[in-house]
């Protein structure tokens, strides 16, 4: 086991006290060993000199598309089901092996030099395998699983499956890949969303759900069209949809969660069903705003997702902590969603929506060792005499503040270098592989 003592860091612990206090924390293999003033060490593998710099639980981000982000400005000023069936599936049914794994490491090299060291990733129809080498290959912790989609209208023929062979494509990933790195990597069951899935795929998954002890991720009441669409062809609005054939249990994640009726909800609360917020995807593609204060007033887990780069255009946690505070803002007043209170989200509260809050999304001992360290000496963070650190953060850093990511123990990037990520062969690659793709459309 490797040993890491990051010394004399403004450590922001993110625990149900929010400490806040200068010290060390030593890492012992994966894990958080002790935190203090001056630890005493002699044998320790590597020292991180972190005088002056802010040591943060590392990001959760609750919903992303990796393989999507080769489509980064390819589907823009669209809404959700045009943007859908005209760019997204089209792009995505042209996908290989190779383009999906070179967007996954695109996406995750991204995601590590912004601070995020967790995702919730939904991938696309196809080449799910690719997408979980790059997973392994970079370090990032990760729940993901082949997207499922079984029905619907306008869809390519690539992404058209059959019931049964989507449950069995599902079950056999989830065989391979769950729990593996150590357990850095865990599987979902991925339904896109009703509007592309057969009730019996539907009533598959939750039962083989339940069977492997594994999450389910899905969108829901992302768009009033959708909203409609499932009405039509199934007499219910999503979340009562979902709730009526048994799918709304606290193993459910469902991004987005717009368009909520009182009933849904109530639904939320009562069945343990999370949700993730994607404040600039739904702003991009004009969805709507998440009614997020009154969701958390309700005690209902909430976390933060950038969503795919296509719909988005970045997967900085920065911007989105800043989006989820000042949307609301506009709406319930300045107090509403206060700096704390989003960190909060962007670090346990995505942790609970996972069902990983006694594992990562605060610095304590007996944790992983999922860590970033922010350099803020510049003059956007300026000045520091007094300061508010949550503000700091949330409201003035941004992703180029990043200095050093850990995860799992391992530093993956150092004083802004990649350490598991080849850059210069994966943004060479992404093109090359993005032409080869276009020209299958």
């Amino acid at each position: 086991m490797g040993s890491t003592l990051i010394r004399n860091a403004v450590i922001m612990t993110m625990n149900e006290t929010n400490d806040i206090l200068v010290g060390d924390v030593l890492v012992i293999g994966n894990q958080i060993a002790q935190i203090g003033a001056n630890i005493q060490v002699t044998d320790v593998d590597r020292v991180i000199e972190a005088g002056g710099k802010v040591l943060l639980p590392g990001f959760i981000q609750t919903h992303i598309h990796l393989c999507q982000t080769l489509f980064r400005g390819r589907a823009d000023d669209l809404e959700l089901i045009d943007w859908l069936r005209t760019r997204i599936w089209p792009l995505e049914a042209a996908h290989n092996e190779d383009s999906v794994y070179y967007s996954a490491m695109l996406g995750i090299g991204e995601l590590i030099r912004s601070g995020t060291t967790t995702i919730l990733d939904m991938e696309t129809v196809n080449h799910t395998e690719s997408a979980f080498q790059a997973i392994l290959e970079s370090g990032i912790r990760a729940v993901s699983g082949k997207v499922m989609m079984d029905h619907g209208t306008e869809v390519p023929l690539a992404l058209q499956e059959k019931t049964e062979q989507s449950l069995k494509e599902s079950v056999e990933l989830l065989e391979k890949w769950h729990g593996a790195a150590g357990g850095r990597i865990e599987y979902a069951f991925c339904p896109r969303f009703v509007v592309s899935c057969t009730e019996e795929l539907l009533i598959g998954v939750r039962d083989l759900s339940a069977q492997y002890g594994v999450k389910v991720h899905t969108h829901a009441s992302e768009n009033r069209e959708e909203i409609s669409i499932v009405e039509s062809e199934r007499g219910l609005r999503n979340v009562v949809y979902l709730d009526h054939i048994g799918l709304a249990k606290p193993n459910l994640i469902l991004a987005h969660s717009i368009w909520l009726d009182e009933e849904e909800k109530r639904i939320i609360k009562e069945r343990g069903v999370k949700v993730t917020h994607c404040p600039g995807s739904n702003l991009k593609l004009a969805s709507g705003v998440a009614e997020v204060p009154e969701l958390l007033k309700e005690g209902i887990d909430v976390g933060i997702g950038a969503d795919g780069a296509p719909c988005n255009n970045n997967l900085d946690m920065f911007q989105e902590m800043r989006l989820t505070a000042f949307i609301q803002k506009v709406k319930h007043g300045p107090t509403v969603m206060n700096a704390k209170t989003v960190l909060q989200m962007a670090t346990m509260g995505g942790a609970r929506v996972l069902g990983l809050e006694d594992k990562i999304g605060s610095i304590e001992v007996g944790k992983l060792a999922d860590l970033q360290l922010l350099d803020l000496e510049d003059f956007h963070v300026y000045p520091s005499f007094d300061a508010d650190w949550y503000s700091r953060v949330v409201y003035a850093a941004t992703r180029g503040d990043v200095d050093t990511v850990m995860i799992d123990g391992q530093v993956v990037m150092e004083s802004r270098i990649m350490k598991t990520i080849d850059k210069p062969l994966v943004l060479r690659e992404a093109d090359r592989t993005l032409k080869e793709l276009l020209a299958r459309l």
